[in-house]
C-alpha cells in the first residue's frame, strides 16, 4: 500500500507518518529511508530531532539522498515497509546533484525509482512538503524545482491508495482507497 503524507514545514507530518507506519504495518522490518543531506548546523539539528522522534520504534535507517531504488539492496527479508522522508529533499538532491536536471528529467527519474522501490515493498509511506502556497515568484532554478516537486506530488497522489494532509498536527484524509484519477 502506498500512502502520501503532505504538509507544510513543521506541520507534524513526519511524526504522523512514523506513527502510521509503526502502528499499522505488520511488515517484519520497517525501514526509514532518509533523503536529507545535512549540509549545515540547522539541517544537522533537524536530522537529530527526527532521529530522536523515531528512537525506540524499531526503524532501520538507510541514508539515501539520491537513487532511492538502490536502497532495496540494503534491506533484508521479504516483508518490509518503508517510510521515505522526504520528497522535497530527494527532489532537490536529484535535480541539483552531480548534474543539473530539468523538472521533467527529475520527476521522471524519481517516479521511475519509486516504481522500482514500490515493487519490492509491502507498505510505502512517502512524506512530502506543501511549498506551493506562498505566492512568491522565485528565481528560475527554484521555479524549476517547484515544477518538478509539484509534478511528483500530483503523480504520487493519483497513484497512492491513501493521501493525508497534516495541518498543525492534525491528519486530514484527502483520499482513501484505490481510486486513481
Amino acid at each position: 500500500m502506498v500512502t502520501l503524507i503532505i504538509g507544510g514545514s513543521s506541520s507534524g507530518k513526519s511524526a504522523y507518518a512514523e506513527q502510521l507506519l509503526y502502528e499499522n504495518s505488520d511488515a517484519k522490518a520497517k525501514y526509514y529511508l532518509a533523503a536529507m543531506q545535512a549540509a549545515d548546523d540547522d539541517a544537522r539539528k533537524r536530522v537529530e530531532r527526527h532521529k530522536k522522534l523515531r528512537r525506540g520504534k524499531g526503524f532501520l535507517t538507510i541514508e539515501q539522498p539520491r537513487d532511492v531504488d538502490q536502497a532495496v539492496r540494503q534491506m533484508e527479508g521479504a516483508e518490509y515497509a518503508v517510510l521515505l522522508e522526504c520528497m522535497s529533499n530527494l527532489t532537490a538532491n536529484e535535480m541539483f546533484g552531480e548534474q543539473m536536471r530539468s523538472a521533467e528529467e527529475t520527476a521522471e527519474k524519481i517516479l521511475a525509482d519509486l516504481a522500482r522501490l514500490r515493487a519490492e515493498v509491502r507498505d510505502l509511506i512517502i512524506v512530502t512538503n506543501n511549498v506551493f502556497e506562498d505566492g512568491i515568484l522565485y528565481d528560475s532554478s527554484t521555479m524549476e524545482y517547484l515544477k518538478a516537486l509539484g509534478e511528483i506530488n500530483q503523480r504520487l497522489a493519483r497513484e497512492a491508495e491513501k493521501v493525508v494532509e497534516v495541518v498543525v498536527g492534525i491528519p486530514i484524509v484527502i483520499k482513501e482507497g484505490s481510486d486513481r484519477r
